[in-house]
């Protein structure tokens, strides 16, 4: 077996604090071999955690036990070959660090590689290791996924342990994985994902209309292309709203008010008692978290709550609902603020969807727009991870990579 070494980074996908030696996993299992790098929240016996914030870096003790998600990557025999940069406090979509800068997203050249797995996903356009974890909360792996031309997913929510992770907005934090091959993809899943699976055949899928159009043209183009080209392997499509007599809008408002007021909880307490110095953005998200009110969260929960009915509706067992991953290419670098809160609005209205429900979604590197990567994604039942992935691996002929 080759000699595990640490890579080269041309994109600067790796932390300051990067490790100077692979951590070796098992040497026996299914991912024996491979290798792969760590979104830096991740506990890691013996090393600290930055959380995308140098000062947080600086502060903190070295952990004292692994993730459990990391420990099981380790013991299916995969070796950890780097830690990888974040949005600060995971606070963000854009990728874009004000402490530790920007990864590289070699397939969309002076574009935002997405965040808040920023780092994870940057390093697999350079293909530095076989796959890489990140987390999702509002879009985390899913929009760098999309921006760098990815498999990416967000898991059934609870299905994989996040215990030894660092918790942004509990009720929706989730681990997920980034690989440029579909096949390794769908293997990550049995190394992950905990007993309570729900099986079905995926025998309907929903075409979501209200999403759709939160796309631009070209993206929604290039999109339903894809969907076309690929109708002898899925269902028809339906048409549907996904929020009936909602709107993406309002469920949207309700996810910002509800992630709030959880970072109100997690992380706001230690900004503010070490008056931390943070990047244009983040500081107002945090801001504004701290002005949430007990009011304002009720309302946002009674949102969910009528959002979760709605799905449990529509995303039963054999029935995938089908929407763009982001609405967008990924930004400019320079991209002004207001373009990136337009931008942030609009994705967020898409991602909120599984947010809110808890629901498995994939994104699958779909087609180019201007030469830029956009994903396809497909949401399914809970429980339903294992179906999804497969429907990764099937769709892969019809993908870019």
């Amino acid at each position: 077996m080759a000699e595990v070494k640490i890579p080269a980074d041309p994109v600067g996908a790796f932390v300051p604090h990067n490790i100077t030696e692979p951590i070796l996993g098992s040497g026996t299992g299914p991912l024996v071999g491979k290798t792969f790098a760590v979104k830096d929240l991740y506990h890691i016996a013996g090393r600290k955690l930055s959380n995308g914030n140098p000062e947080y870096f600086d502060w903190v003790e070295p952990k004292t036990e692994t993730s459990v998600a990391v420990q099981q990557l380790l013991d299916a025999g995969a070796d950890i070959v780097g830690i990888t940069i974040c949005d600060e406090f995971f606070y963000s979509l854009s990728g874009d660090n004000t402490h530790y800068g920007a990864p590289k997203n070699l397939r969309a050249q002076g574009r935002m590689p997405g965040g808040s797995s920023s780092g994870s996903a940057a390093a697999m356009t350079a293909e530095i290791c076989d796959f890489t974890l990140g987390s999702d909360t509002g879009g985390s792996v899913r929009i760098p996924a999309s921006f760098c031309g990815l498999y990416g997913n967000r898991p059934t929510h609870g299905r994989i342990s996040l215990e030894n992770a660092h918790p942004m907005a509990p009720s929706f934090d989730t681990v997920g994985w980034f690989t440029n091959d579909a096949a390794l993809f769908r293997n990550i899943g049995p190394v992950l994902l905990d007993e309570n699976a729900t099986p079905g055949k995926i025998g309907r899928m929903l075409v979501l209309d209200d999403a759709f159009d939160r796309a631009t043209p070209e993206v929604r183009a290039a999109l339903e292309a894809v969907i076309e080209e690929a109708a002898e392997l899925l269902p028809s499509g339906e048409s549907a709203n996904v929020a009936g007599e909602d709107t993406l809008d309002i469920w949207w408002d309700a996810f910002r008010v509800i992630q709030a007021s959880e970072v109100k909880q997690t992380n706001l307490p230690w900004v503010e008692e070490h008056q931390a110095n943070l990047g244009p953005g983040i500081r107002e998200r945090f801001a504004m978290a701290a002005a949430i009110t007990d009011a304002e969260t009720a309302a946002a929960n009674t949102v969910r709550d009528r959002i979760r009915i709605r799905l449990a509706s529509l995303a039963t067992p054999g029935t995938i609902l089908c929407l763009p991953t982001a609405p967008v290419i990924a930004p400019q670098l320079n991209a002004s603020a207001e373009d990136l809160e337009f931008f942030r609005a609009n994705t967020m209205a898409l991602t909120c969807i599984s947010g809110h429900t808890g629901l498995p979604q994939v994104t699958v590197p779909a087609a180019n727009v201007d030469g830029c990567p956009v994903g396809l994604s497909f949401i399914g039942w809970a429980g339903g991870d294992e179906a999804l992935l497969d429907l990764a691996v099937a769709m892969q002929p019809f993908c870019i990579r």
